[in-house]
């Protein structure tokens, strides 16, 4: 469901990234499945589960396999995903929630810095503290994870993990 509201949205849009949709492409979305049922969520006017989902897709245009556009071509793929990111962004300042830009903003960065040190631990950790972030609001424990993980701290991704199970509870991401 979430996919298909975004593949609406980029064929809605037109141009080079409605041509490089994948036909009948698609995929699981546990960050939306996840974040739909948080108090946060429920009925925020940017769609948080949409957000989410379309920033994941800018992820893995960036850095693996994207669910919904082609990487034929390496240039496109990269600015379609920033595309896809500025979309979340974009629906979250529209609805004046600052400070689920400021969530998703260190999603982005620190994925990004993730990927540049090759962590994939780190970077799953940034995801599922992101989900709980924007789902439930932060933390101190979330913030000292994400400086931790910003330093470069070799227990970031556990404290990330830990903080997101505080904020969350039983947050399906945080294993």
């Amino acid at each position: 469901m979430t996919l298909a509201k975004l593949r609406a949205l980029v064929a809605q849009d037109g141009g080079l990234l409605a041509a490089a949709l994948r036909p009948g492409a698609g995929g699981a979305t546990p960050y939306a499945d996840a974040i739909a049922p948080a108090p946060r969520a429920i009925g925020h006017t940017a769609d948080l589960p949409l957000v989410i989902e379309a920033v994941r897709e800018g992820y893995l245009l960036h850095y693996g396999a994207p669910r919904l556009l082609s990487r034929e071509d390496d240039d496109l793929a990269l600015l379609a995903g920033d595309r896809l990111y500025a979309l979340g962004l974009e629906r979250l300042a529209a609805a004046g929630d600052l400070a689920a830009v400021s969530a998703l903003s260190d999603l982005i960065a620190l994925s990004a810095q993730a990927q540049a040190a090759g962590d994939e631990a780190l970077a799953d950790a940034v995801w599922a503290a992101g989900c709980a972030e924007l789902g439930w609001g932060s933390s101190a424990d979330l913030e000292a994870a994400k400086d931790a993980a910003r330093a470069g701290e070799i227990d970031a991704p556990e404290r990330l993990r830990a903080a997101a199970r505080h904020v969350a509870g039983d947050l399906a991401l945080t294993r």
